[in-house]
């Protein structure tokens, strides 16, 4: 009798999985899987996509930095 009753425990015991312990490793789990593949693909995107491409200076602004540059402007 004694023997069952310590099996029994051990089963109790098994069986008993915390329900907010389950919820945490999970929730966990989905948080680390989601760091990990968003880090993957940065990597795959700095290795095989191209650099972005620049906006083009518009000549206003072109202008504009050449006379604080002190540069005549040609055409004026």
């Amino acid at each position: 009798m004694s023997s069952e009753g310590s099996a029994g425990k051990a089963a109790v015991e098994a069986k008993g999985l915390n329900p907010g312990l389950i919820v945490l490793l999970v929730v966990g789990g989905l948080l680390v899987t989601f760091l990990i593949a968003n880090y993957v693909m940065y990597m795959y995107a700095q290795k095989n996509l191209p650099p972005k491409k620049k906006k083009p200076i518009s000549k206003k602004k072109l202008k504009r930095e050449k006379l604080k540059q002190g540069v005549p402007v040609p055409g004026e």
